[in-house]
């Protein structure tokens, strides 16, 4: 790996900063997540009814205030040539709007980028991610990583990514193995319907 481009990597870099929201209070230890532990799925898990949504299919606003809302992703056509990059991107904000006011939340996804439809997989990985506001604890986890076609593990994404921003390789190590954190304080979760 030590020949992988720059440019892969700082697309890497950016790609999996909006997907872990590495901020500086997670590499500084500061502010932010209370005691962390291992990766679990959600104690909620058990009430989800997963909606699945198709390459950069935006899920309606209508479930905005579904308690749990449980979405799976499918964003393994994240390639330039063919406009799938364009299609993922439009569909962020939808994807955002209705994860933010969820009380319980949890998002399942697939990833793929890719310079052009079938082409070498840049990176790639399954992430699991949830949060739940009535109990003040969040999870994350990736698995089935690979760089460059291969799979990688955390402490090799850890290594490519750490001269391009270390809060992030801090954070793909973590996230990679799973972690499970209790966040600081409670948030309300008002307006839930089932």
């Amino acid at each position: 790996m030590a020949s992988f481009p720059r440019s892969v990597a700082a697309g890497l870099v950016a790609l999996m900063t909006l997907t872990l929201g590495a901020t500086p209070a997670d590499a500084a230890g500061g502010p932010g997540p209370g005691p962390v532990s291992g990766y679990t799925d959600p104690a909620f898990g058990a009430d989800c009814t997963f909606h699945h949504f198709g390459e950069g299919e935006s899920p309606p606003l209508s479930l905005i205030g579904t308690d749990p809302l449980c979405v799976e992703y499918s964003k393994r056509d994240i390639t330039v040539s063919n406009g799938g990059a364009l299609r993922f991107l439009l569909a962020e904000p939808a994807r955002f709007a209705v994860a933010v006011p969820a009380c319980r939340y949890w998002q399942l996804d697939h990833w793929s980028v890719q310079a052009r439809p079938h082409g070498a997989e840049l990176v790639g990985w399954d992430g699991s991610y949830w949060f739940d506001k009535s109990t003040a604890s969040a999870g994350a986890r990736l698995r089935h990583l690979t760089v460059a076609g291969l799979p990688a593990t955390p402490a090799h994404a850890a290594r490519v990514l750490r001269p391009y921003d270390p809060r992030l390789a801090d954070a793909v190590a973590r996230a990679a193995l799973g972690t499970t954190v209790h966040l600081p304080a409670g948030l309300p979760c008002p307006g839930a319907r089932p």
